[in-house]
């Protein structure tokens, strides 16, 4: 993989697809719904036994990946690999890294999806809350012996054989340092600073209210293998190319506050990425500066697709649980952090919400 700091690194470039769909056809993933449903320490012994007897593991985490996709992937992956292990890991096309991860070791050792097994022995997915979310790697998922799901979104389909689900679990990448845990397989520095960012982004920098004394303790074992926190912590949320920067000043000066329903939003078109040489990909964290607004309780920023589809990242305070709106409109996620993707124009997305509020 060559890494295009400019923007975005770029790995390969198709049409990818959010349809939230859920589908759950061919393979040993059926059509029929879940009937029952095994605790998190039930799933992980499963799951640990799955992985410990499998002849390759197969690991994709959702399309668009953020850092607790990409960190609790690759931090599997390089304690699997140092264990000698048959690995492979990928996420689906637009084969496209955010520039703000190019810290996170192994990122050049990702294999391209149209070269990702099309029949694995057992496949984890890592964050990823449908079928739909995997995109071009949804077949191989599909016909995997084995498919282990990791994620702590409540609105997770549970669409494994295996289904390793946590909700008071802080980050997926908490559930990965579980599961090597019980693997009995040790901890390296690389696998350790991909979980660090894992926990670290999904947290919030340590802030949001699913960081307890777990988390903490959590990053010191981490931090104890030589974790660059100073210069990973600056990558992943500071720097930014001038060219955003000054995206991001016309996108908070067209941002508008429904006062009355405690609502503050802005959007991202495809003219603006054009004019201002941005990629979609670096916009990423402007939810982050948006959602600082003191008289907002939900913040939502609506990104329009090349195709025309209206990506939509949802926040809140905690008092609204933006989870069931991007349910409601075929998305995931939780309480706190939601999102989901329309075919409407930004107005009519913009109504739907406000609807919902």
């Amino acid at each position: 993989m060559k890494a295009l700091f400019r923007g975005s690194t770029r790995l390969k470039t198709q049409k990818t697809y959010d349809d939230g769909s859920g589908d759950r056809r061919g393979g040993l993933v059926t059509d029929e719904p879940q009937t029952t449903r095994e605790s998190p320490a039930e799933a992980m012994e499963k799951a640990t036994k799955a992985v410990a007897a499998a002849r390759q593991v197969a690991l994709a985490c959702h399309v668009n990946p953020d850092g607790d996709a990409l960190g609790s992937m690759l931090g599997l992956f390089h304690v699997l690999r140092a264990a000698g292990r048959d690995v492979v890991a990928s996420f689906p096309t637009p084969f496209v890294i955010a520039p703000h991860y190019r810290e996170l070791p192994g990122l050049d050792l990702l294999s391209e999806p149209n070269d990702f097994p099309a029949e694995p022995d057992t496949m984890l997915t890592f964050d990823c809350g449908s079928l739909g979310r995997l995109g071009d790697l949804e077949p191989s998922a599909k016909a995997a012996r084995e498919l282990i799901v990791i994620d702590h979104h409540i609105s997770n389909d549970h669409y494994g054989t295996i289904n390793l689900i946590d909700p008071e679990a802080a980050a997926s990448g908490w559930l990965v340092l579980k599961l090597i845990d019980a693997l009995e397989l040790p901890l390296n520095r690389d696998a350790a600073i991909c979980l660090y960012a894992a926990l670290a982004c999904d947290t919030g920098r340590f802030q949001y209210e699913t960081t307890t004394p777990g988390v903490f303790d959590m990053a010191r074992r981490l931090s104890e293998f030589g974790v660059p926190i100073t210069r990973l912590s600056r990558s992943l949320f500071e720097e930014h190319r001038f060219e955003y920067l000054k995206l991001l000043g016309e996108a908070l000066d067209r941002s508008q506050l429904v006062r009355e329903k405690r609502f503050v939003w802005t959007a991202v078109t495809q003219d603006m990425l054009k004019r201002h040489d941005v990629t979609m990909e670096e916009v990423e964290g402007l939810i982050d500066i948006l959602r600082r607004t003191l008289e907002a309780e939900v913040t939502a920023v609506l990104k329009e697709e090349w195709d025309g589809s209206v990506r939509v990242s949802l926040r809140s305070l905690g008092d609204v649980d933006v989870r069931r709106i991007a349910e409601a409109h075929g998305g995931g996620g939780h309480r706190f952090a939601a999102g989901f993707t329309s075919a409407l124009d930004l107005d009519a997305v913009v109504e739907r919400i406000l609807s919902a509020l």
